[in-house]
């Protein structure tokens, strides 16, 4: 019962089924933004399955700019020790990555509306953890001095993307304080983030000091310090 439930909120294709989740609108600026990212390519990459999600966007669209909701687990009963009876409950963890656009508030009621029309109503919603979301204008002119200062210093336009997929309690600084944040990361798609090898390459970060260095040095000259 609970499997099917959910297979009434996403697909097997991974296309968001109800209305309240799904990708808002792209507005242009984030599609051109996104237009120069390519994603894998490398030879410890999976492979990008083009039909995947949501219809309509590219890859890098869908995992920069786009909503997708996965199931985190999913369980009846005790899986280790399975018994020869019908488990009196069963529950599943679902996770939404949405971008700015999408109706924060309206999430629990749409997925409830959801379920009452497919005839799950036995089955319970609660909302977790919540953190938003949230982007600066790719064209804010702060974003573009600073991408400025980067080609200039490195003699390449470095990518822009024009959000992060992670959750980031950026919104305390876009919302709450009003002000604009960009993020200029320095790593590697082999840095084995969060795992027992971690690690910065030299390379990398001596380039990072020398970009740094110049932006600031750049915000200085800019502001007359």
């Amino acid at each position: 019962m609970l499997a099917s439930a959910v297979a009434c909120l996403v697909d097997g294709r991974g296309q968001i089924l109800v209305p309240g989740l799904r990708t808002p609108p792209v507005p242009d600026a984030i599609r051109a933004a996104l237009s120069a990212i390519r994603l894998g390519g490398s030879a410890d990459d999976p492979d990008i399955d083009e039909d995947w999600g949501e219809p309509g966007l590219t890859p890098a669209e869908r995992v920069i700019g786009g909503n997708t909701l996965e199931v985190l687990s999913l369980a009846a009963g005790n899986p280790d020790t399975p018994v020869n009876a019908i488990p009196g409950s069963a529950h599943a963890h679902c996770q939404l990555r949405f971008v700015p656009g999408t109706d924060v508030a309206g999430m629990v009621p749409a997925i409830r509306a959801q379920l009452d029309r497919n005839g799950f109503g036995m089955v319970s919603v609660e909302p977790g953890h919540l953190v938003k979301a949230s982007r600066t204008d790719p064209g804010h002119p702060w974003v573009r001095f600073a991408l400025a200062s980067l080609e200039r210093t490195e003699g390449a336009p470095p990518d822009l993307l024009p959000n992060l997929g992670g959750g980031l309690p950026n919104d305390v600084f876009t919302d709450g304080l009003g002000l604009p944040t960009i993020w200029i990361p320095h790593s590697y798609p082999a840095c084995a983030q969060h795992a027992p090898d971690e690690h910065l390459l030299a390379p990398l970060a001596r380039q990072a000091l020398r970009l740094m260095a110049a932006l600031f040095w750049d915000l200085g000259d800019y502001l007359g310090c």
